[in-house]
């Protein structure tokens, strides 16, 4: 069976914990569980997730704050809150704080199996919608293809520079930790891989360098910023 998407499942009651993993993964999806908010905050920084599931009255990090740190760093990532609080003023804490969505325990499994379709598909379709990224009027990235076309001149690009490229364009106009793009991008942060980052950075810096509205920008002691005029 191949994996539906990967969620973020961060559940302090360990009974409960396991038996939502165990009904995600039977169903197809892969479940990275954490018992703490702290834990959570770092799985989801060390990992491409494709959908949160947070409790609220976690341990170390509470699930308002850790949602509202997810949000900070990624719009789009659906956050659905599991919780036994079921006061009104909860339910707009949760929203305020960047959750899509709020399930009172207990629920039924089917139920939130339903609801993960729905965010899915719709993350999906905003996805394909945003594979293409067009620069003006002659020019744009095509990330399945693996093309950045400037002036109608394609130029091919490796899986890993178009990986960088879209990462980039993904936070657009924000700086960017350079561990934060080796974890991101590489899959760890890494002082051997942090060397072969920049050489990438060179080569995207090169390629955009004639595309008007894009710039990318050396942050020295920090990262990096990708501006993007649109």
């Amino acid at each position: 069976m191949s994996v539906k998407a990967k969620i973020l499942l961060v559940e302090d009651d360990a009974s409960l914990g396991f038996v939502v993993k165990d009904s995600l993964e039977d169903s197809g999806y892969e479940v990275l569980l954490c018992n703490d908010g702290e834990s959570g905050w770092q799985q989801f920084m060390r990992n491409n997730v494709d959908i949160c599931l947070l409790d609220v009255m976690l341990p170390r990090k509470d699930g308002m704050t850790l949602a509202t740190q997810i949000r900070k760093k990624n719009e789009k990532v659906p956050i659905i809150f599991l919780t036994a609080r079921n006061m009104d003023e909860d339910k707009i804490a949760g929203f305020k704080a960047g959750g899509d969505d709020y399930i009172v325990k207990p629920f039924n499994m089917e139920e939130l199996l339903l609801r993960l379709e729905v965010f899915l598909k719709r993350t999906k379709e905003d996805k394909v919608m945003n594979e293409q990224v067009v620069f003006g009027t002659d020019s744009f990235f095509d990330y399945d293809n693996l093309l950045l076309t400037n002036q109608n001149n394609p130029l091919q690009l490796t899986q890993k520079e178009a990986d960088l490229f879209r990462y980039l364009i993904q936070n657009k106009n924000t700086v960017l930790k350079r561990e934060d793009i080796l974890i991101n991008v590489w899959g760890k942060d890494d002082y051997f891989l942090g060397r072969s980052m920049d050489v990438f950075m060179t080569k995207v810096r090169k390629y955009i360098k004639d595309i008007n509205g894009l710039e990318l920008q050396t942050i020295h002691g920090v990262g990096f910023k990708l501006i993007f005029e649109q």
